[in-house]
């Protein structure tokens, strides 16, 4: 098949973040759903066995491209390693990134910067580019993987939070400005997720937040549904729909107290 007829008739996902938790799970699911995927992240053995595992499972081409998109130019770098695969990015997923549980001035510099340009430089530049690729295709799809954390401030994970807020409403911004064009933006805000996350940040979350805590596939298909419906956002799962409602309704100095409550490592 030549690249010209290949590039017609198949569709690639550029999914950051794939080699554990939620990312790995959106690649399953869109590999599923029959689209390449370009594979990103740091743990390069762990692409290469997803990448493995989706191809014998459903025929379809997983590339993996190992990056740090947590290093300043990151995702320059990234764009760069992709552009010489020579495809054409249909579906882009913004899922990397993590978060750091404590107070700020007990973090480093260093962490906290690196943070920011994942959470939020990386998912900008990525989003920037493939967006403008897709609106000359007029056609395309971007789902950015944010928080309930981007719904009110949060002490204890005040950094992190205030990355997802500006992904949120970057994202939701975007969606309206590309009405029309036949490139839609999609912003997932899960909850408590079974995943690496709490383990990265430090957090020793409290028992009481297992019996809410959803499974990877769970958000991932309801992410990448809303994406393929051109939903501007969704918050997973009913709990954190119901929350992220209380939170709207009442003060936000009540809404800051809460986070920061429900967050104490102590609690049971």
């Amino acid at each position: 098949m030549s690249g010209e007829t290949r590039k017609k008739d198949r569709r690639t996902a550029l999914i950051t973040g794939a080699s554990s938790g939620i990312g790995a799970a959106i690649a399953k699911n869109l590999a599923r759903r029959q689209y390449d995927c370009v594979l990103t992240a740091r743990r390069k053995d762990r692409l290469e066995a997803l990448a493995s595992e989706i191809e014998a499972a459903h025929g379809v081409r997983a590339t993996v491209v190992a990056s740090d998109l947590g290093e300043h130019g990151g995702a320059q770098k990234l764009i760069g390693s992709v552009r010489e695969l020579d495809v054409e990015v249909d579906v882009l997923v913004n899922n990397a990134g993590f978060g750091v549980y404590g107070p700020m001035v007990e973090q480093t510099e260093e962490r906290l910067t690196q943070m920011i340009e994942l959470n939020m430089v990386a998912v900008t530049s990525l989003t920037h580019h493939y967006v403008e690729e897709m609106v000359g295709n007029k056609r395309g799809r971007v789902l950015q993987v944010a928080s309930v954390g981007a719904y009110q401030p949060s002490p204890l994970y005040a950094v992190y939070s205030a990355t997802k807020s500006y992904v949120l409403s970057f994202s939701e911004a975007l969606n309206h400005e590309l009405y029309g064009t036949g490139v839609s933006v999609s912003t997932m805000c899960p909850g408590l997720t079974a995943t690496e996350f709490d383990e990265v940040a430090g957090h020793k979350k409290p028992k009481w937040m297992k019996l809410i805590t959803m499974t990877s596939e769970d958000v991932a298909e309801i992410g990448i549904r809303s994406m393929l419906k051109g939903r501007s956002v969704v918050t997973t799962g009913f709990i954190n729909k119901l929350n992220a409602l209380i939170v709207k309704l009442m003060p936000r100095s009540w809404a800051t107290t809460m986070a920061q409550l429900s967050m104490r490592a102590n609690a049971t």
